[in-house]
């Protein structure tokens, strides 16, 4: 019986992701095949702490990642010598973190001569929402040009792509994000950790009209909005709002029952409001034929929904698959097919990075020869 993949020709690409605090690995055939998608949470270790602790989430990822990469070349049933290229999350992340991915990546490359792609963990989630998504899409004409919203613990920004690859970010936050404005609120409120789910599970249960939280940047407040923040975000006075809400109720720690679901959906639905306020007038603005909603944040099933809710119908909605909106190294993966394909590769002199670079091009559009199978 000839092994699976003595059959055809493939590129098989081993992803690795330790971009915070998830060991990710992932086997992805061809840049949307997903072979494998392992992912070690390190979720029980930060609660404690209320949020992600550096020092730990590396410590943790290195006891983890040897594990995790065998098994998901095991679960794939292929050996590293079958594997034609790593990619490997490289930044924007806690350097920490990062280091031990790439590192690790290095050293697999080096010790069996593959090629090493560094990825943008930010560029791999709106790529990741096409996996199981209509990967098809990426090859039309008429998908362009794509407007994503980005939303995570660590990003809110609008990118805008079009059908040359080029790319730009139309709009991001000035401070906070908004799964860091869902964390710190779960903190505040003494609702455990992580922030999202549990903000969102505690919402369900209430009325998201009963307060009044702050809507930043959209020009509701009475004063003129400027037009440079036309599509930026600032979620730190809605998170100050949140504050003072609770000081006037008794604290956050003393608030339960139908106060604290009331407080807990009126504060979800200011922040859902804004991020689907500012896509939907962006879309409008570039004339985007695709809005994708990626990153954390878009597990949140109100955003979801409101999401599908205002869009127009003329314009093509694509909402990443729940377990490729947050870290994973199946987006990591798909994502260094790219690369691998272009012949950039970046082996030794691969180095991790905190920020979020300027963004110009995406490698996934633009290349008509490079369209996944």
């Amino acid at each position: 019986m000839p092994h699976f993949f003595e059959k055809y020709t493939m590129d098989i690409i081993l992803g690795i992701e330790t971009s915070c605090d998830e060991t990710a690995a992932s086997v992805v055939i061809d840049g949307c095949e997903v072979r494998s998608s392992v992912v070690s949470s390190q979720i029980a270790k930060h609660a404690l702490y209320g949020g992600v602790v550096p020092e730990i989430a590396a410590r943790e990822h290195l006891t983890a990642i040897e594990y995790v990469v065998k098994t998901a070349l095991k679960t794939a049933d292929i050996s590293i010598m079958d594997v034609a290229a790593i990619g490997v999350t490289n930044g924007p992340g806690l350097i920490p973190s990062l280091l031990i991915g790439v590192n690790f990546a290095k050293g697999l490359s080096a010790g069996h001569n593959i090629p090493l792609v560094g990825i943008n963990h930010f560029i791999a989630h709106i790529y990741g929402c096409f996996l199981e998504n209509g990967i098809e899409k990426l090859a039309m004409p008429e998908t362009f040009p794509i407007l994503a919203l980005v939303v995570s613990g660590g990003h809110t920004a609008l990118v805008l792509i079009t059908d040359d690859g080029n790319a730009r970010i139309v709009g991001t936050t000035l401070d906070d994000a908004a799964g860091e404005a869902f964390d710190k609120a779960a903190k505040l409120l003494h609702l455990g950790y992580p922030g999202g789910p549990v903000i969102e599970k505690t919402a369900k249960n209430g009325n998201p009209a009963k307060f009044a939280f702050p809507r930043s940047l959209t020009g509701t407040s009475g004063k003129a909005l400027n037009e440079k923040d036309r599509f930026n975000f600032s979620f730190s006075g809605v998170k100050t709002s949140l504050y003072y809400h609770c000081i006037k109720l008794g604290g956050g720690e003393n608030m339960t029952g139908e106060i604290l679901c009331d407080s807990v959906a009126s504060y979800q639905e200011a922040i859902v409001d804004v991020l689907v306020r500012k896509t939907v007038e962006a879309a409008e603005y570039f004339s985007a034929s695709t809005v994708v909603l990626c990153g954390g944040v878009a597990c949140n099933g109100a955003l979801r929904e409101r999401m599908k809710k205002s869009l127009p119908g003329r314009r093509h909605l694509v909402i990443a698959h729940p377990k490729y909106c947050t870290d994973n190294a199946a987006m990591i993966a798909g994502l260094a097919w790219y690369d691998f394909k272009a012949k950039q590769f970046d082996n030794t002199d691969l180095d991790a990075y905190s920020r979020m670079p300027e963004l110009t091009k995406v490698a996934f559009v633009g290349n008509k020869k490079l369209v996944p199978r």
